[in-house]
C-alpha cells in the first residue's frame, strides 16, 4: 500500500538553513504581488488623468500583465525543472523592479500597458521555481504550511502595495509610488543571489533525483498531468476562486472609493491589514491546519478549500450589501481570513501530483492558467460588467458587477469536491512513477 493510500508521508529529513531560504522566497513574493498592488491602488488617479474605462482599467490590471506572464512562465519553468531554480529567480526579481519603476515614467496609456507587459515578463521567473525549490526543502507534512508561508507574500505585498501607493501618492503624486515599490527589489535580488544556495531536488523526501537526471519531456509532462483527474478538477475549482479573487483585489479599493466616498489613504490601511495581515495569518493557520488533516486522509487538500470558499460566500456577499465602511470592513474579515489558502493549497498540489523532475512545470502550468483565466479575466469581466450596467444607467455599477462575480465562487466548491474523490490515488501513482 501506498505512502498515499494511508495518509502518511515519507521519511522528511530537515535541509539545513532552509527557514532562511523560505524567508527570502517570501519576501520576493511579497515583491511580487507589491508590484502589482501599487499599480492597482492608484487606479483611480490614473484614470482620472488618463481618461479611462472600467473596462480599460480592467485590462491594465489583467491582460496587460497577466498574458505575457502567463505565456513565459512555461517556458521558464521548463528550464526550471533543467537549470539553476535560484539564478532564475534573481534574474526574473531584477526584471520586474525595473518594470514596475518604468510604469511612473509612462505619458500614455500605450506606454503604461508596455510597462506592465515588463512586469509580466519579470514576475514569470519567479513563482514556478520558487515553489519547486520550496517541495525540496520541505516534506509532504510540512509542505502546505511551508507554501502557505510562501502565499503570505500575497497578503504582505498588497498590504504593503495599499500603504506604499496610497500614502506615496498623497504626498507625491501617482508616478513616485511606482519608484519606491520598484526600486527596493533590485537590492532583495542582489541578496537572494549570494546568500541562497539551490536546493538538491527531493532533498526532503524519499524520492530523490541527480543533477544528471534527464528531465521528462514536454509531451511525457503533460500527458502525466493531464492523467491526474484530481489535479484537473483541483485546477478548475482554483481557476473559479482566482476569477472571483482578482476581480475584488482589483476593484474593492475602488468599489469603496466610490460607494462611500472615501480617497486612497482612507481605505489604504483598513484593506492592507485585512489582506495582509488576515489574509496572511489564515493561510498560515488553514495551511498547518490542512497538514494536519491530510496527514490522515490526503482528500483534505482540496476539501479544506471548499470548505472554507463556502463558509465565506455569504459574507462577501454581503461586504457589498454594507451600510458604512466601518461594516464593509467586519464582513469581509472571514472572506480575507481563508481568501489566500486556494494558492498554497494550488502550488502544494502540484509538487504532490508529479514526478519530480515535473514539479517548476507543473506550477507554471497551474499559475499559467490561474493567471490567464483568473489574473486577466476576472478584472477584465468585472470591468466590462461594470461599464455595461454604467450605461443602463444603474446606480451602482461596480458593486453590481461584484455581485455576479461570486457565482465563480460558488462553481468552485463542487470542482473541488469532485477533485478529492481520486486525490490519494493520484499522489501514490506520482510517488510511484517517480
Amino acid at each position: 500500500m501506498s505512502v498515499a493510500d494511508t495518509g502518511a508521508s515519507p521519511t522528511i529529513k530537515k535541509v539545513p538553513g532552509r527557514a532562511w531560504v523560505l524567508a527570502v522566497l517570501t519576501m520576493v513574493y511579497t515583491f511580487n504581488h507589491l508590484d502589482r498592488q501599487v499599480f492597482i491602488t492608484v487606479l483611480e488617479p490614473i484614470k482620472a488623468e488618463m481618461h479611462l474605462s472600467d473596462f480599460v482599467l480592467g485590462l491594465l490590471t489583467g491582460v496587460g500583465f497577466a498574458a505575457v506572464y502567463a505565456t513565459l512562465g512555461i517556458p521558464i519553468a521548463y528550464l526550471a525543472d533543467r537549470s539553476n531554480r535560484r539564478n532564475i529567480i534573481a534574474g526574473a526579481l531584477l526584471i520586474w523592479s525595473a518594470a514596475t519603476a518604468a510604469c511612473g515614467l509612462a505619458g500614455n496609456v500605450m506606454h503604461l500597458f508596455l510597462a506592465r507587459m515588463g512586469v509580466g515578463v519579470g514576475e514569470a521567473g519567479g513563482t514556478p521555481p520558487a515553489t519547486s525549490m520550496i517541495a525540496d526543502l520541505y516534506g509532504p507534512k510540512e509542505r502546505a504550511m511551508a507554501l502557505g508561508i510562501y502565499t503570505t507574500g500575497i497578503g504582505f505585498g498588497i498590504m504593503l502595495g495599499y500603504i506604499i501607493g496610497a500614502y506615496v501618492y498623497a504626498a507625491y503624486g501617482w508616478r513616485a509610488a511606482f519608484f519606491a515599490a520598484g526600486v527596493p527589489g533590485i537590492v532583495l535580488a542582489i541578496i537572494l543571489r549570494f546568500t541562497v544556495k539551490e536546493p538538491l531536488r527531493g532533498a526532503s523526501e524519499a524520492r530523490q533525483a541527480v543533477d544528471s537526471e534527464e528531465a521528462p519531456s514536454l509531451i511525457e509532462t503533460l500527458r502525466f498531468m493531464f492523467g491526474q483527474s484530481s489535479y484537473l478538477f483541483l485546477l478548475l475549482g482554483c481557476l473559479s476562486i482566482c476569477v472571483s479573487a482578482n476581480a475584488y483585489v482589483a476593484f474593492t479599493a475602488s468599489h469603496l472609493i466610490r460607494m462611500y466616498e472615501l480617497a486612497p489613504t482612507d481605505v489604504a490601511v483598513p484593506l492592507g491589514l485585512l489582506i495582509g495581515g488576515v489574509g496572511s495569518l489564515g493561510a498560515v493557520l488553514i495551511g498547518y491546519l490542512c497538514d494536519k488533516l491530510s496527514a490522515k486522509d490526503l482528500r483534505w487538500r482540496p476539501w479544506i478549500i471548499a470548505v472554507t470558499t463556502a463558509i465565506a460566500l455569504p459574507f462577501a456577499f454581503m461586504f457589498l450589501q454594507a451600510a458604512t465602511p466601518m461594516e464593509a470592513y467586519m464582513w469581509n474579515i472571514v472572506p480575507n481570513f481563508v481568501g489566500l489558502i486556494y494558492a498554497s493549497i494550488a502550488y502544494t498540489a502540484s509538487q504532490e501530483l508529479v514526478k519530480l523532475r515535473m514539479r517548476a512545470f507543473s506550477s507554471a502550468f497551474t499559475l499559467f492558467c490561474l493567471t490567464l483565466i483568473g489574473i486577466s479575466g476576472g478584472p477584465a469581466i468585472t470591468g466590462a460588467l461594470s461599464d455595461m450596467f454604467t450605461a443602463q444607467g444603474a446606480e451602482t455599477p461596480l458593486k453590481t458587477a461584484l455581485e455576479l462575480i461570486l457565482i465563480f465562487n460558488a462553481a468552485s466548491i463542487l470542482f473541488l469536491g469532485l477533485a478529492g474523490i481520486n486525490y490519494r490515488k493520484d499522489v501514490a501513482r506520482a510517488e510511484a512513477a517517480s
